[in-house]
This record gives structure tokens, sequence and C-alpha cells, in this order.
């Protein structure tokens, strides 16, 4: 097979956000089906464990993926930190790991967080996942290191956080902002006019994710109109 064809017997594992639900992820599901894809739609208690616990169970769940194609990833915010923090070991890797594409992945850490860490009630609803997400240096997504593997993110430039001008220097999606987004050894980078919450949902999203899946690189300019979802 060639090293960007887009095999029928691909599979593509979706991780949701922070107190989101594999609902959140169903459309993206859908279109990845459509397209030929095999399909894990991930649902995992994201306020219930930390990062690593998270990162240990979804090795569990990649392992046991039978078939004989390559076992690509779509992730959503902290389900992105998770797939790092998985592929930060070697040793997880799956035999045949293939692309990562990421949506507003806070993949150094959230200004949004650091604002709120001294919130009791923020730790109590969210769990604790959401006290590693902040921008010092020992946080987890700045302690995982660079993406040794083949990753794309897409972030917004789009917020209606009230708050976003204090607490981003930046453009961002009201939870990420557009530089923390970035990681390094990423292959390729997309700013959408979309918000933190309702990325997943933009065609023009979906086809620059599956472009950079079947082509390892975004498409030179965005394939498809957005929808007036913001």
């Amino acid at each position: 097979m060639l090293p960007n064809a887009h095999s029928r017997a691909d599979t593509i594992v979706f991780l949701h956000g922070l107190g989101r639900t594999w609902l959140s992820m169903a459309w993206l599901a859908r279109q990845a089906r459509g397209r030929g894809y095999a399909v894990v739609n991930h649902g995992y208690r994201s306020r219930r464990h930390s990062i690593d616990e998270h990162a240990h169970q979804l090795r569990i769940m990649v392992g046991a993926i039978s078939g004989v194609g390559r076992i690509h990833f779509m992730t959503h915010s902290l389900g992105g930190i998770i797939v790092r923090a998985m592929l930060a070991d070697r040793t997880a890797w799956p035999e045949r790991l293939g692309r990562v594409v990421m949506l507003s992945p806070p993949n150094q850490g959230s200004e949004l967080v650091d604002f709120l860490s001294g919130n009791p009630i923020y730790h109590a609803v969210l769990g604790p996942a959401a006290g590693e997400l902040g921008t010092r240096s020992g946080s987890t997504p700045n302690r995982i290191g660079r993406a040794e593997f083949e990753v794309g993110v897409i972030t917004g430039d789009r917020s209606f956080e009230p708050l976003s001008r204090r607490i981003f220097p930046g453009p961002g999606d009201g939870k990420v902002s557009v530089q923390r987004a970035q990681v390094e050894g990423m292959r390729d980078f997309r700013v959408v006019r979309r918000s933190h919450t309702f990325i997943m949902y933009g065609r023009d999203v979906a086809e620059a994710a599956f472009h950079f899946l079947e082509h390892g690189r975004f498409p030179a300019e965005p394939a498809d109109e957005p929808l007036d979802v913001v």
C-alpha cells in the first residue's frame, strides 16, 4: 500500500473532550464510515481519572482492535492530550499506527485552566484531568514533549466567552489559544473560524481532517464552506 493511500481496512479512533461524551464525535464518525473507514468512537469518563490513567485505558482499548489496516486517531481537546500521553511511550504505539488529527488541543496548556486553578468548583466538577491542563512547564501537556508521530492540528479563533480578552493574550477559541494549540513536531497546522465547543461539526474541518489522514497534510484551501454552527 502506498504511504498516502487510504485503505478501506483503516480504522479511526475518535476521542472526545473533557466533560463531553462519544456523542460529540458522532457526526465525524458518520462521515468516516461514509468514507469507508472502520470506526471506534471511544467514550471514556473524562472527569473521573488523570490523563495518564486515561492513556493507559486507551492503550488497552487500541490493543484490542483487530484488522490489517492502519489505526488513525481523531481527537477533540483533552482527547488529543490523552493520545499524546499514550504515544509518548513508543512501546505503546499500535503496530499499524497511522496519523493523528487533533481539534482544539491544549497542547501547551490553557490559560483558562490557569485562571480557574484556584476555583474548587472547577476541580470538583471537571475532575483530576482538568487540573493537569495549565500552562506551567510541569503541566502534563508540556512535560510530554514533542510529537514523534504524524499529527496535524486544527484549532479555532472564534470565541464567545466574555472574559476571553482578559484571559488569553491573543486569538483563541474560548478555551485554548491559537498559539498553545500547537505542538512541536506537528506536520501541519490550520486555524479556522470556529469556537472550541462546536469545531467538530464543521464540514470544512472534516474535509481538512480526512485529507490529512489520507495525505499527511491539510488541503491548500478549505474543501467546503463552513456550516453556520459556531
